[in-house]
């Protein structure tokens, strides 16, 4: 066996050192979010249990009658009406976007500044995106609404959808796309038909992360959709949603209705994880980019 040399001992030194802070690192990350996750989830349990109170968690409406809050069935309902209806507009649109900077970039002026101003959306505050929903779209209209509330929540989602797309097709080797246009695909047919299935798994995750970031989203629907404590399905009047009403009630001075509150946020973290889960188990066929 070769003796090490002194450079070499170092080299492997300052491996095992990278390797040790890593670790410590990730370990830190992960005990920091279980205890979050786990505080969360006790203050929020035993207004979830026993399983009558689960059920009526989800069947119920708010009672307006502080010492028995009801339930947040509007809520509920509300945030996954407004997630439907700001992923049928954002994510089209991010994904037109993010296309176009992978593709089309080359012989295109705006790319650079479409991307720049993508970049910058991205990093803009929600409270400035729900500001702008209120003077552009609940001032004209006279009331908060759903639509407001949707549209707020896609102009958060087109630039993330929209940067992680052109990442994710960029990474798609160029001889796939030389392979089907010899075969005498056109530019388009081949985006459609080679580069985006081969970026599948990728692209929606990245989707998923946009959904993630605005389900969690207070600010912009506080200006945009309001904070209604009815059951609607109208998206032109004020909507309910799980974090306006946590805020409404966290910030009351009822014990009751802050503990409903916390139970929100437990519901609202499995919302997410299960949103993840879903897409994961929906993309585990798709092949990655190689």
């Amino acid at each position: 066996m070769a003796t090490l040399t002194r450079h070499d001992r170092i080299a492997r030194m300052k491996s095992s050192v990278m390797y040790a802070l890593c670790s410590v690192a990730t370990l830190f990350l992960l005990s920091t979010l279980v205890l979050v996750v786990g505080y969360l989830v006790f203050l929020g349990f035993s207004a979830l249990w026993p399983w009558k109170a689960l059920v009526s968690f989800f069947t119920t409406v708010p009672t307006a009658i502080p010492e028995d809050p009801g339930g947040m069935k509007h809520a509920f309902i509300g945030t996954l009406m407004l997630l439907a209806m700001a992923s049928a507009v954002g994510v089209p649109l991010g994904m037109l976007a993010g296309v176009f900077l992978a593709e089309y970039s080359v012989d295109s002026k705006l790319a650079a500044p479409v991307r720049f101003v993508a970049d910058v959306l991205a990093g803009v505050p929600s409270i400035v995106v729900g500001i702008l929903g209120y003077e552009l779209i609940v001032v004209p209209m006279g009331q908060f609404s759903g639509i407001a509330g949707s549209l707020a929540l896609a102009f958060i989602m087109i630039p993330i959808v929209a940067r992680t797309t052109e990442e994710m097709l960029r990474l798609v080797p160029g001889s796939y796309r030389e392979a089907s246009i010899a075969l005498g695909a056109s530019k388009a047919r081949t985006i459609l038909s080679v580069v985006i299935p081969s970026a599948t798994g990728s692209v929606v995750t990245g989707i998923m992360l946009a959904i993630a970031r605005v389900a969690g989203e207070t600010a912009p629907l506080l200006f945009t959709a309001g904070m209604s404590r009815f059951l609607t399905t109208d998206p032109t009047q004020p909507f309910p949603a799980l974090t306006t009403q946590i805020y409404r009630f966290v910030t009351g001075p009822f014990p009751a209705e802050r503990q409903l509150a916390y139970a929100g946020i437990v519901v609202l973290i499995v919302l997410i994880f299960f949103i993840n889960l879903a897409i994961r188990f929906a993309t585990r066929g798709s092949k990655p980019v190689n």
